[in-house]
């Protein structure tokens, strides 16, 4: 990353994170602007997250820049919320549709697709992306449930340490992610790229 997100608060407004495991994360997403509540007082961290969701996270993160990508996808409307960051997204190689006219917006995202995107805009931020490309995900019992184009994704999050196992022997890449999740994966992409700058 060229610059790092630190903007930190004492305390976040909703009431069903306090207790929960990624409330750090929560809290570091919320004070820096990058996620919302589902209400003013509602994070929803159980929720699952969805493709625009998470595009729309990854474009707060860059600053929202200029977009000049017309919108070649059916399914995303005109001045739709997440309009920008789908097309920033896919200007910058960091997204796919999930067919040449359509995005899929509001579609749940998984485990897998997260690690894919994140490894993408790793290297659109010029990370050095080698690092965790060895780790042996084959160790997982549900590794050959990985699809083919996201095993050198996963490998480099799960080597980083930015996805864990849900259990000591399994990955589950095709579950679907929650908002907690999605918090807690671009939390720990900041935290190791401070620390690595700062080795």
């Amino acid at each position: 990353l060229s610059s790092f997100i630190v903007t930190d608060i004492e305390t976040c407004p909703f009431g069903d994170v306090p207790n929960h495991w990624a409330y750090e994360a929560v809290k570091y997403v919320y004070a820096n602007s990058l996620m919302q509540g589902t209400d003013e007082a509602t994070f929803a961290p159980d929720e699952n997250m969805t493709r625009a969701m998470l595009v729309t996270m990854l474009y707060r993160a860059d600053g929202e820049p200029e977009v000049e990508t017309v919108n070649s996808f059916g399914d995303i409307k005109e001045n739709a919320w997440y309009e920008k960051a789908v097309l920033w997204a896919k200007e910058n190689g960091i997204v796919n549709g999930v067919t040449e006219t359509e995005f899929s917006p509001d579609s749940d995202i998984t485990r897998e697709q997260i690690a894919t995107i994140m490894h993408r805009y790793a290297k659109y931020k010029g990370d050095d992306v080698e690092s965790g490309k060895n780790t042996n995900i084959l160790s997982y019992n549900d590794s050959d449930s990985i699809s083919d184009y996201a095993k050198a994704s996963l490998q480099w999050a799960n080597g980083i340490g930015l996805i864990n196992g849900k259990t000591e022997s399994t990955l589950n890449p095709l579950d679907n992610a929650t908002r907690a999740e999605a918090a807690t994966i671009f939390y720990r992409f900041v935290k190791a790229n401070l620390i690595s700058t700062q080795n």
